[in-house]
């Protein structure tokens, strides 16, 4: 059984920084892309940052040079760092796997 479990979500003021985690377990992690997607109230699901197995990294425009994907074969273990955070990033954060998902954790950017 697959499952990936978030965390490290919370409220944070803009200019602020976040870490999010993903455990992923029932899967050969290092063998897998990895992805952190979000969702806006009102908003259709986007992806943030992808990593391949190999460590390719991918992100998105509104994300660049902000937010930094990586990932721990020994932990079966995907993070997102996630700086100088703005309202607009405010969104439940999903961590992906193939066609799994995580339950998602909220991030909320306010003052």
């Amino acid at each position: 059984q697959v499952q990936l479990v978030e965390s490290g979500g919370g409220l944070v003021q803009p200019g602020g920084s976040l870490r999010l985690s993903c455990a992923a377990s029932g899967i050969i992690f290092r063998f897998n892309d990895m992805g952190w997607y979000r969702q806006a109230p009102g908003k259709q699901r986007e992806l943030v940052a992808g990593i391949t197995s190999r460590g390719s990294t991918n992100y998105a425009d509104s994300v660049k040079g902000r937010f930094t994907i990586s990932r721990d074969n020994a932990v079966n273990t995907v993070s997102l760092q996630m700086n100088n955070l703005k309202p607009e990033d405010t969104a439940v954060y999903y961590c992906k796997c193939n066609i799994y998902w995580g339950q998602g954790t909220q991030v909320t950017v306010s003052s």
